[in-house]
């Protein structure tokens, strides 16, 4: 395994496992499976609807003695109803029940859109809270104290835009250990990666293999393919490993955090293998041709009719 240093010597291992889109019935049994094969970054939220499942497997793991909980990474983060003060904390201990876990190692504003307490996902506008109702700065003094407290090690955000990240490291207390955003070779954001390497910010890679699997009603008509790219399928040929291995290795070339989901046990050891291996300058000057800033998540389900939240607020 690949792993990232971070602050005061720690590292986190830089190939994780997502389980956005894992179903229930499947997931705990890919998450007891890839402990198993060498994995220790766990990827979660409660949205996903699979963290009790995930608690499981994780529950299973630890009382076996397949893992020490001091070697595994278990990343979260806090649902779009649950930003205002009063809430930060009580959806952290929710999610903790879930995992059957005494602390996370991260802690993740989900999305910079807030949402009555209650909603899980709107259908009518007074569902919505307006983009300045509740001001980052507030949520993210809730969840310094959830630090403070020793409920996680480390705290971050989730698709936030450069300004709107900038802005957050100016008034933080505790600065923000990382951010996770789509980042693929068809969406380098390569303007955020070069700031998030200069300020001390990592960043994590969610669908790193593009989102093909994703339901049919987020999809949009043609959507591109990563895996069928004639770029990375030569690539792959020339090195005898995946497409999928290529856009990992791309990935973890460029010093980001890559969790690509997965069910299936030899897709599991094959993203994991991932970690050891490497392309040539050639092979990243080619990926690096791909750029067409093109997001397979690009929020528009944010968009109801009635919704305050525009494209321009998500992305800049």
């Amino acid at each position: 395994m690949k792993y990232l240093s971070i602050a005061q010597g720690q590292t986190i291992p830089a190939l994780g496992l997502g389980t956005w889109k894992a179903n229930k019935g499947e997931v705990a049994a890919a998450v007891g499976e890839a402990i198993k094969i060498g994995y220790r970054h766990i990827d979660c939220a409660p949205i996903y609807m699979n963290e009790q499942e995930v608690g499981t497997a994780l529950n299973t793991a630890l009382k076996a003695g397949q893992v020490k909980r001091e070697e595994l990474w278990i990343t979260s983060k806090l649902w779009n109803n649950a930003h205002a003060q009063k809430h930060v904390r009580p959806a952290l201990e929710k999610t903790l029940r879930d995992l059957q876990l005494d602390y996370l190692d991260l802690f993740l504003i989900h999305w910079p859109v807030h949402f009555q307490p209650n909603v899980l996902f709107p259908r009518r506008p007074e569902e919505f809270l307006a983009p300045t109702a509740i001001p980052v700065g507030e949520t993210w003094q809730a969840m310094e104290k959830l630090v403070e407290k020793g409920l996680c090690r480390y705290i971050g955000v989730c698709n936030f835009h450069l300004a709107r990240l900038k802005e957050l490291k100016d008034q933080a207390g505790i600065q923000p250990l990382l951010n996770q955003i789509e980042l693929h070779p068809y969406l380098q954001q390569t303007e955020m990666l070069d700031y998030c390497r200069t300020n001390g910010v990592l960043l994590t890679a969610f669908s790193p293999l593009g989102s093909g699997d994703r339901p049919a009603a987020l999809k949009k008509a043609d959507e591109p393919s990563l895996l069928t790219h004639p770029v990375i399928v030569e690539i792959a040929a020339k090195h005898r490993i995946s497409a999928g291995q290529v856009l990992l290795a791309w990935a973890l070339a460029r010093g980001t955090v890559a969790i690509p989901k997965s069910v299936h046990p030899e897709r599991l050891r094959e993203n994991l293998a991932a970690a050891d291996l490497s392309l040539d300058a050639a092979d990243l000057q080619a990926i690096g041709g791909l750029e067409r800033g093109y997001r397979f998540v690009d929020g528009t389900f944010f968009q109801a009719p009635g919704s305050p939240y525009t494209m321009a607020d998500l992305w800049g």
